[in-house]
């Protein structure tokens, strides 16, 4: 099985233990995953004047799939969401969430799945 490499930005305040227990799950399945390390937030900020770090955006344009954490925006301080500089970057237009029945409990919609679709580029998500 080929290996595949997933940008991994942790993020901030339960954001690092959050994707080091989706870390713990895909690793556990067998997949052969390369970890990219990245960062993004109040620290990027801190470290390097910006809450995206170009280096960031390259690996996920790079690896075309990342592992994101939760993120904080400074407010009153003009800078940008960086969970909206990444939608626009990378023109992440829809947010998809499946949500599936899990089998073993019994409802009259069984045969159902549910996907909800929201816009991710404009209303409050801009």
């Amino acid at each position: 099985m080929a290996q595949h490499t997933i940008t991994m930005i942790p993020g901030e305040g339960t954001g690092p233990e959050i994707c080091e227990a989706v870390r713990m799950v895909i690793d556990g399945s067998g997949v052969d995953i390369k970890w990219e390390y990245e960062e993004i937030g109040l620290d990027c900020l801190e470290k390097h004047g910006t809450l995206l770090p170009d280096k960031t955006i390259q690996s996920v344009a790079k690896n075309k799939v990342a592992l994101k954490g939760p993120t904080t925006t400074p407010v009153g301080t003009g800078h940008k969401s960086a969970n909206v500089t990444l939608r626009k970057v990378f023109d992440l237009y829809a947010n998809v969430r499946p949500a599936k029945l899990i089998p073993v409990v019994k409802r009259p919609w069984d045969h159902i799945d549910i996907l909800n679709f929201r816009e991710n580029t404009e209303d409050c998500y801009a």
